[in-house]
């Protein structure tokens, strides 16, 4: 609407006469292309590398309860092995619930003991309590003699993989990118976009408002992606879809445990599932 304002005016505002030469665009257009390829890559960067992340913490998971239950504890639903899949689970849900800074108490009374459920509640770093809690499970197995020292060793280490997971999700919750990146991308696409009707109108005419469209959905598109996937712990559409890799790690290690799945309605966001 407002390139057809331009345009019905002969680029005029006030009866002033704004003449602008479409060279200096082309070479605006260009530097400003190449910064948002840049702040795109950065946010996919950033994107992919959680992703990552929380495919290693479905894999780890999966290894540490292969391990409990092949080399620790008994195959039953009642005992040491129940109690310690559900603190792997638990851990999951916890790393979710501090990126998105939601409450975790429905999750916690669900999978963990009431009492030590209750101990974790209102805490503010959930995951590493649970990490906590998962080593002085394997100590008690060793000192009681179940399992050998290597083992230990073994488990313990799969145990650090979950805490690299946790502080890699830590690190790209906490470190965005700088403000003032967002501040120049931002203002100087829209600067671009609303001076560019009159540096074509003398040029393209009639053809001024659809290449101006065209131009500014394409740049301020590419803005908007920029903060859509900066940030992929979030629940809008584009970020990671962390309810259902946490269904899914709590399905598998289920499985792996011997434990039954739990029942709960089809997914929505099911893509990233594995």
């Amino acid at each position: 609407m407002f390139s057809i304002l331009i345009y019905q005016n002969h680029g005029r505002i006030f009866d002033y006469k704004i003449s602008l030469n479409p060279t200096a665009f082309t070479l605006v257009g260009i530097a400003l292309a190449i910064f948002l390829g840049f702040c795109n890559t950065a946010a996919y960067d950033r994107f992919w590398e959680a992703r990552i992340l929380w495919g290693n913490l479905l894999n780890d998971s999966r290894s540490i309860v292969r391990q409990a239950s092949s080399f620790v504890a008994p195959r039953d639903r009642d005992g040491d092995l129940s109690q310690f899949v559900r603190m792997v689970t638990a851990f999951a849900f916890a790393i979710k619930h501090q990126l998105r800074e939601t409450d975790p108490t429905e999750d916690l009374k669900r999978l963990l003991p009431a009492e030590l459920a209750n101990r974790l509640v209102g805490k503010k770093f959930i995951p590493p309590l649970l990490l906590n809690e998962l080593g002085a499970w394997l100590a008690a197995k060793a000192e009681a003699g179940t399992i050998d020292s290597i083992t230990k060793m073994g488990i313990d280490n799969n145990l650090n993989k979950l805490s690299d997971s946790l502080g890699g999700c830590e690190r790209i919750a906490n470190t965005p990118i700088p403000y003032p990146y967002h501040v120049l991308l931002h203002r100087t696409v829209y600067i671009y976009c609303f001076l560019l009707p009159f540096g074509l109108v003398d040029t393209i005419g009639w053809m001024t408002p659809v290449i101006v469209t065209f131009i500014g959905y394409t740049f301020i598109a590419l803005d908007a992606i920029v903060a859509e996937i900066s940030d992929p712990f979030g629940t809008e559409p584009n970020d990671l879809a962390l309810d259902q890799i946490c269904h899914t790690i709590e399905d598998s290690l289920a499985e792996l445990g011997g434990l039954p799945i739990p029942e709960r309605p089809a997914a929505v966001d099911g893509y990233y599932a594995n």
